[in-house]
């Protein structure tokens, strides 16, 4: 498969870029609905705690009701190998990430997988810069649907040229694959996204509260501060004349399940929904409560 990836590659680098679409057109007509594994499960991701949502979600019937994406996030990374290419962490995918999508595929969804366009991911795992179209190739030999293209590590990298690089990079490699771009809104994402990205980031991450949480660093300064629901709605309430069919702000992954009340929850998911925000689920599939 490597030798195939690297001709492939060599032939595509032959092409000027303007010779590629910006994104593959169609992929979000409506803002994509499934599931992501960080806000429950975080950085203790494995085959297994994939392979259990997958089953959830078609015996819950949510593959019915359009939640068709299963997303694994940071921290399923292995090494690069001696040629550059990026693999999976052997001891938490031991069949593979080929296998892993084949199954579920096999369950009727759609497969996501995680990176970021600095040197590292946010969990410090290889990032893809430098990497852009190899690790395109390998996605889509994986049989990858969906990217969430994170912004951790990128001093001095311009996010419209990073982001523009990894879409026509996908766009190369030749398979379908929906990017969900996450700059945070810091350039003022939706000003210039459209044409690169399916979905934005356009706010700060979330937390499971209607209330901020400020976090700090080891000398007791302000570091990095998680947003409550109240705050990014009000981060959104301009934004909306920036969304459509296949370019959606993004407001963050739902945190319905993960710790609020049920009338927080329904609040939470129906604001959601009134944003035509992309609805990603973070809970743990095997035990929601009936009003979740």
């Amino acid at each position: 498969m490597k030798k195939i990836l690297i001709v492939a590659l060599a032939a595509t680098l032959l092409i000027t870029p303007s010779a590629f679409a910006q994104k593959w057109e169609g992929l979000a007509k409506t803002p994509q609905m499934g599931w992501n594994s960080w806000n429950k499960f975080a950085s203790n991701t494995n085959e297994q705690l994939v392979r259990e949502p997958a089953d959830a979600m078609v015996e819950k019937r949510l593959v019915d009701a359009g939640y068709v994406y299963l997303n694994i996030d940071d921290c399923w990374h292995g090494e690069r190998d001696a040629q550059g290419f990026i693999t999976e962490n052997k001891e938490k995918f031991p069949l593979g990430m080929k296998s892993l999508a084949d199954y579920i595929h096999s369950k009727g969804l759609k497969f996501g997988i995680y990176s970021d366009a600095g040197e590292q991911t946010c969990a410090c795992f290889p990032g893809s810069l430098g990497h852009e179209y190899q690790d395109a190739y390998v996605y889509a030999h994986w049989g990858v649907d969906y990217l969430k293209y994170d912004w951790c590590y990128t001093d001095n990298i311009n996010p419209k040229g990073a982001y523009n690089l990894m879409s026509k990079a996908l766009h190369a490699a030749g398979r379908p694959i929906l990017l969900s771009m996450r700059e945070w809104g810091n350039s003022q994402t939706w000003t210039w996204a459209s044409e690169i990205g399916h979905s934005w980031r356009s706010t700060g991450d979330i937390r499971a509260s209607f209330e901020d949480m400020q976090h700090y660093d080891e000398n007791g300064n302000p570091s990095w501060k998680q947003l409550g629901v109240l705050t990014i709605l009000d981060l959104n309430a301009d934004l909306r004349q920036y969304a459509g069919p296949d370019h959606w702000n993004d407001p963050d992954m739902l945190e319905v399940g993960n710790g609020m009340t049920v009338a927080e929850d329904r609040a939470h998911f129906s604001l959601w929904c009134m944003m035509a925000a992309p609805l990603i689920i973070g809970n743990d599939q095997n035990n929601m409560t009936k009003e979740t």
